[in-house]
């Protein structure tokens, strides 16, 4: 682009007062002083600024406050696994959430040693990050599609979440033996036992005897509680029928759970968990007559089946025998 070219001739008088005005200007910018003096004090205040601003940790120091922010982190995210109910897994997944919460708040106010700025970053954004993903979990528990500590942490051990907050933290502590938060989360099971297995016979011996048939899409464990205690167990694959032999005598109510990944140390299925029980008891009852002996034999679908008779309701889960 071609601009025009003006030729200007100065005007006398004019050039003077220009610089008159920018002396003056120079002279009321800093009371006290001259132009020169001016920026040398902005010069000044600057510095004074910059000096008051927090100097980096010694690698020591900064050991300490690692330690500090992981051991309520750590030990929060431990006792998930120790919850025993519903309740309680709310409750410690809460603590845990709050530990790690705590953490980045405290570990994000600090000036790490220059040498692992970047790590400390990297650290910092995948604890909360984590702390995030809990959150998340904590909402599959409330819809039963985590069922109690182990899956919950197992799941969580699977999430991008968690194998980021491993490579920033391995990161880390091998750039100066740094303590990190501990995490190691257990693996993942899908454990099922025999058809028919009978996890429980404190009342036995009598004529009757209990068909289940599941034709749902898991397993099933289906409990016979007579008064106030539990009587037998028997685990049902999906799929599948199993017999029960030999139920005394007396009336029984029904309860069933249904799931995946069959804990049997904690009698409970540990994902996709489902509570219920029938509406109406059983009543077994053997007769003898005329030299006859008659007795009760019963049939029991998991599944909902066309024609069937028999209601269910679902039960809490922190309330269903186990």
């Amino acid at each position: 682009m071609i601009f025009p070219r003006t030729f200007t001739r100065p005007v006398p008088g004019v050039v003077a007062a220009l610089a008159a005005t920018c002396a003056l200007a120079a002279c009321t910018a800093q009371p006290g002083g001259t132009g020169g003096n001016a920026s040398g004090d902005t010069a000044g205040t600057s510095a004074a600024a910059s000096s008051t601003e927090p100097a980096a940790m010694t690698p020591e120091a900064y050991r300490s406050a690692l330690a500090a922010a992981r051991r309520p982190a750590g030990t929060a995210l431990a006792a998930i696994v120790k919850a025993r109910t519903f309740k309680s897994l709310h409750q410690r997944i809460g603590r845990a959430e709050s530990a790690l919460e705590s953490a980045v708040a405290r570990l994000g106010a600090l000036r790490p040693p220059g040498d692992v700025a970047p790590e400390h970053a990297d650290y910092v954004a995948a604890l909360r990050a984590l702390n995030g993903r809990l959150g998340a979990l904590d909402e599959d528990v409330s819809s039963h599609a985590l069922c109690n500590g182990t899956a919950v942490l197992a799941k969580l051990g699977t999430s991008g979440d968690f194998k980021s907050f491993r490579a920033s933290a391995d990161d880390l502590a091998k750039a100066g033996d740094y303590p990190v938060v501990p995490l190691k989360p257990p693996a993942r099971h899908t454990r099922r036992l025999g058809n028919g297995t009978v996890l429980l016979s404190a009342i036995r011996g009598g004529r009757g005897a209990l068909t289940v048939k599941n034709g749902g899409s898991h397993d099933g464990v289906v409990t016979l509680v007579r008064g106030g205690r539990k009587a037998v167990s028997v685990y049902v694959r999906k799929g599948a029928n199993a017999k029960l032999a030999n139920v005394k005598d007396g009336t029984y109510r029904v309860y069933f759970t249904t799931g995946a990944d069959y804990d049997r140390g904690a009698r409970a299925f540990t994902r996709d968990c489902g509570f219920s029980k029938f509406d109406d008891p059983l009543r077994f009852r053997t007769v003898y007559s005329a030299g006859r002996v008659s007795w009760d034999n019963w049939t029991l679908t998991l599944n909902t089946v066309f024609g069937g008779n028999a209601s269910t309701s679902d039960v809490d889960p922190d309330a269903f025998p186990v």
